[in-house]
């Protein structure tokens, strides 16, 4: 395989690790019986994963930020702060 092979294996490697974690970020923003606040948390963070304009490290860095925070909320029922959890897991695997 060429060298450029490597980077595309790595770029696809990590497109589908920001899916997963969008995937679980839209089950949770569609959960009704889990707070607002937490749904609306986890739209903005999948909003964040969405955004072109920055690097796919970049908006994973900034979604872990924003989904760290939210997971220390006393409210969050364990199914969903476990799938927010999986969600930055997904995310941590993302680097520039």
């Amino acid at each position: 395989m060429l060298g450029g092979g490597v980077v595309s294996s790595k770029s696809e490697d990590y497109m589908q690790k920001l899916k997963q974690a969008m995937a679980i970020l839209n089950r949770v923003a569609e959960d009704n019986t889990t707070p607002r606040n937490i749904r609306r948390t986890a739209k903005q963070a999948y909003d964040i994963l969405l955004d072109e304009s920055l690097s796919i490290a970049a908006r994973a860095a900034n979604a872990i930020d924003l989904l760290d925070e939210i997971s220390q909320d006393p409210n969050m029922p364990m199914y969903t702060r476990t799938r927010i959890w999986s969600a930055i897991s997904f995310l941590e695997g993302i680097r520039d």
